[in-house]
């Protein structure tokens, strides 16, 4: 594998794309650890240290990686995207628009991710507006338990001057970060949306394990404590997990196709067998992140209206979306196993793949071409689907389950399965798998060298990455602008640190 890292660097398009999404990562860490103007996180921070179970704020904490208890600009995320690409592709069934453009090929996806932009923008704006004036009026209606006489007081300006600076610093920070994900998408490696989610959930890793720590060196008397014996047992149950996901991920239901022969010109084609891989888990970790905006999106809006309006109907409404309450779970599972659906439905074309099948004189055995066969792979595909999604509704829910038989905080609990985990090792896959791509076309040794994975890449059934289209770009400039952002964290950090002593 250290042979495989060290190929990575030896091709200058791989070299290059690589740079260039570790510089855009840099930033997007950079902009969530600057606050905002006139706000003073501490007061936050102190009170979810002090909180056994962070709930949903915490997973939406985690998804920012950690730039909601930052206060910083980039504290709405990436999130308010992953809901306009949400709510566009759910309105592409109804809306007839919409649907148009979903067939129009490159042209109508350009065309939706504009519609996208917009939408990113105005969801930004709302909940950018709603979240200053909770922290302006009652901030314990959206953080539940928080007090500003016990804690402090986090707004330290003007509250008008604060509510329009810090509106448009939320809402640019989130369309810069929407810009970083695509320029990661287009000219480095990965998904960028995606990657960006994995990095801030990563970021959060290192508070976790002195976290738990704490728990395992802590006396008697002490809020919560780990022993060794329940240590040993999350770290088997941590590996176990992740091998979990690793092969429910990579495992197939391969269907087999044979080839009739013809005959082209003088020369005979076909007569040999071969396979359709169909994935286990299709949609991947998408039906995870979708579910987990679905939760977070009604959530952040019930608490920011019981917020800015002082009304606690919001809130008992927001309560019953609360892991708390029974309802949190029942929906969470009835969102992963219906968006598991909904995105094999769009992405997976079981006519299209018939068609071909029939045009290039392949066949299943024991399926008639045509209408049958689209059939029958439907049917395989719908089974598969369903055991995808409870495998990782399964997953979803382990680290509530965990932490309530332990009695262990969700902070240490929450990488020992739920959304984190998954996101973290299917995005890697992905990643890995296109760095794979690019160092099997170049005839180097990727990073699997046995098993069933490098095998399907060997077999370039479909590349991942078009290296034809690879852009040019200034790297010089690139690492300029990651100098002077990381000399204005600096120094924002030691004035931070410098406030906090005196």
């Amino acid at each position: 594998m250290t042979n495989a890292f060290v190929n990575c660097f030896k091709i200058p398009e791989l070299r290059t794309k690589i740079l260039f999404t570790f510089g855009m990562i840099f930033i997007a860490r950079v902009g969530a650890n600057i606050p905002l103007p006139g706000i003073d996180p501490r007061p936050l921070q102190n009170f979810f240290e002090a909180q056994a179970d962070a709930g949903l704020f915490g997973l939406y904490n985690m998804f920012t990686g950690g730039a909601l208890l930052n206060g910083a600009v980039f504290a709405l995320g990436i999130m308010p995207y992953i809901s306009a690409s949400i709510i566009l592709q759910l309105m592409g069934a109804v809306v007839p628009t919409l649907a148009r453009l979903q067939q129009e090929g490159e042209t109508g996806r350009q065309k939706i991710t504009q519609y996208t932009r917009y939408l990113t923008i105005a969801i930004a704006l709302v909940q950018s507006v709603l979240l200053n004036l909770t922290l302006l009026r009652n901030p314990g209606e959206f953080f539940q338990g928080f007090s500003v006489e016990q804690y402090g007081s986090i707004v330290l300006i003007d509250p008008t001057w604060f509510l329009i600076t810090s509106t448009i610093f939320l809402t640019a920070g989130t369309v810069l970060l929407m810009w970083i994900g695509e320029q990661i998408t287009q000219r480095g490696i990965g998904n960028g949306i995606s990657l960006l989610i994995t990095i801030g959930i990563l970021a959060d890793l290192p508070s976790a394990v002195g976290f738990a720590y704490e728990g395992l060196t802590a006396g008697a008397g002490a809020a919560y404590k780990i022993s060794w014996a329940q240590f040993a047992a999350m770290m088997i149950f941590l590996v176990a997990v992740i091998a979990a996901i690793v092969s429910v991920t990579q495992a197939t239901r391969k269907i087999p196709v044979q080839y009739a022969k013809r005959m082209v010109g003088r020369r005979v084609m076909g007569g040999q067998s071969s396979f359709l891989p169909l994935k286990v888990n299709y949609a991947g970790v998408m039906p995870v992140i979708f579910a987990s905006a679905i939760l977070m999106f009604p959530t952040y809006l019930l608490g920011a209206l019981a917020g800015a309006t002082g009304q606690d109907f919001f809130r008992d409404i927001g309560a019953w979306l609360s892991p708390d309450h029974w309802f949190y779970y029942v929906f969470y599972s009835m969102l992963i196993l219906g968006f598991s659906y909904f995105w094999v439905s769009i992405m997976f074309k079981p006519i299209q793949i018939a068609d071909e099948l029939k045009r290039n004189g392949g066949y299943i055995p024991g399926v008639r071409p045509g209408e049958p066969t689209a059939k029958f792979l439907d049917f395989v595909m719908t089974r598969l689907t369903l055991a995808g999604a409870l495998f990782l509704t399964l997953i979803a829910i382990l680290p509530l389950i965990l932490g309530q038989w332990l009695q262990i905080p969700w902070k240490v609990t929450q990488f020992f399965g739920g959304t984190g985990t998954l996101i973290a090792v299917g995005v890697t896959l992905d990643t890995m798998r296109q760095i794979e791509t690019y160092l099997l076309n170049r005839h180097y040794d990727g990073f699997l060298k046995k098993g069933k994975a490098r095998n399907r890449s060997k077999s370039r059934t479909r590349q991942l990455v078009d290296v034809s289209e690879v852009k040019t770009m200034n790297v010089g400039m690139l690492w300029t602008a990651c100098g002077v952002l990381l000399v204005v964290g600096l120094v924002s950090w030691i004035l931070l640190k410098l406030n906090v002593v005196s």
